[in-house]
């Protein structure tokens, strides 16, 4: 219980910034409070997931991976697979899909929260994401490494982002990050 107290409280904090993301929230936090298992992928309704919306070391580009089994250019990202602490797991999951070794997480806050539908794959069944996206950032001077979840990846210009992708979900994104 104390695992998802933690992250009901980061999603309190973030219902007092976005209170206009009510309806979203409340879905996570019943999904949170009704699932003492919603950190494992095992959960065949969904579980929570960790996103890193990762900026270079100016603040002006995104790394967006172009996902293998989705398909669709979208921000790094996977399972908590067990981890209750989500920005390690978006902090591991930007690592592990980018080669970059020097992140910083820039606030410990949740930076966006969305739910989206995971189409059925193989012996996986249909379910949901319950992803809480955290702000990072890159030092300059590394290399992208592309992992094998991804077809390629590339740092998108922040005012391009909408012509990589639709998603109401990412340009959510680029309108919340801060101008450095």
């Amino acid at each position: 219980m104390p695992h998802r107290q933690m992250l009901s409280q980061l999603v309190d904090r973030y219902q007092m910034r976005y209170p206009e993301e009510a309806q979203m929230i409340e879905r996570l936090q019943a999904f949170i409070r009704d699932n003492p298992d919603c950190f494992k992928r095992q959960l065949a309704v969904g579980h929570v997931t960790g996103s890193a919306w990762l900026l270079d070391a100016k603040g002006t580009t995104v790394l967006m991976t172009h996902h293998k089994k989705l398909n669709i250019w979208v921000q790094l990202g996977g399972h908590a697979d067990g981890e209750s602490d989500i920005a390690q797991v978006a902090m591991r999951e930007a690592h592990e899909e980018s080669g970059l070794a020097e992140l910083r997480l820039v606030t410990p806050e949740i930076f966006d929260i969305d739910i989206h539908a995971i189409p059925a794959r193989g012996d996986e069944p249909a379910h949901w994401h319950y992803d809480c996206r955290f702000l990072l950032q890159a030092a300059p001077g590394q290399a992208i490494v592309v992992s094998d979840e991804s077809h390629a990846l590339a740092w998108v210009p922040l005012a391009e982002i909408g012509q990589l992708s639709a998603e109401a979900s990412l340009l959510r994104m680029v309108s919340k990050t801060p101008v450095c």
